[in-house]
């Protein structure tokens, strides 16, 4: 092998290497869900008083990251506690409220909790249209806890009622979720790198 051959062969070596260890940009977003119209149930009625919606997604795709959309009807919202989770059985609660932070208002309404949102669903009002981050719990109450999942399969919001004086309806709940798709520039910058590996020029 000559000079020109042996540098263009290091050169496809450190491209191959850059490539594949170069992070992964986040693709599309899938959406998944829709209508329920769901009765939250009365928490001290017969059987179990935790409402639920399954949404069952058909694909396999890791995830990149995850937003959920949900509309509820409720006369004070203060009320409710709601919780998801993955077909990992990985869950979360997003909204737990405490007696000192009470507050009185109706619904949720078009209200997508993200992990990037600016502001946190604590710091708003009723009927919290718009992103918020889930309730700071804790450090894990976050949605990335189901980053690098599998999305296949059941997820479930279930919904606790505290107050049986309060009546509601689970409108509607969506998955939002972002799955990685490597950036084409480095598809083929690989691409060139494996030719120029695999094919040297011949002097």
């Amino acid at each position: 092998m000559d000079a020109p051959n042996a540098v263009q062969r290091i050169v496809a070596i450190v491209l191959i290497v850059v490539g594949v260890s170069f992070p992964v940009f986040a693709g599309p977003v899938y959406i998944y869900g829709g209508q329920f119209d769901i009765p939250l149930l009365d928490p001290i009625g017969p059987g179990s008083s935790l409402t639920e919606a399954i949404i069952e997604v058909p694909v396999s795709f890791t995830i990149s990251d995850l937003d959920i959309r949900i509309d509820i009807t409720h006369t004070n919202v203060f009320d409710l506690q709601v919780f998801l989770q993955s077909p990992a059985e990985t869950g979360i609660c997003l909204n737990m409220y405490d007696f000192r932070e009470f507050f009185e208002g109706a619904n949720y309404t078009q209200t997508i909790f993200d992990d990037e949102a600016e502001t946190a669903i604590e710091q708003a009002e009723p009927p919290f249209t718009g992103r918020f981050r889930p309730k700071a719990i804790d450090a894990a109450n976050l949605l990335e806890i189901f980053d690098s999942e599998d999305i296949y399969g059941p997820w479930r919001l279930q919904i606790y009622d505290a107050f049986y004086w309060d009546t509601g309806n689970l409108d509607s709940f969506e998955l939002l979720i972002t799955v990685p798709e490597p950036a084409t520039a480095i598809l083929l910058l690989l691409g060139t790198a494996l030719i120029t590996l695999l094919n040297p020029r011949r002097t």
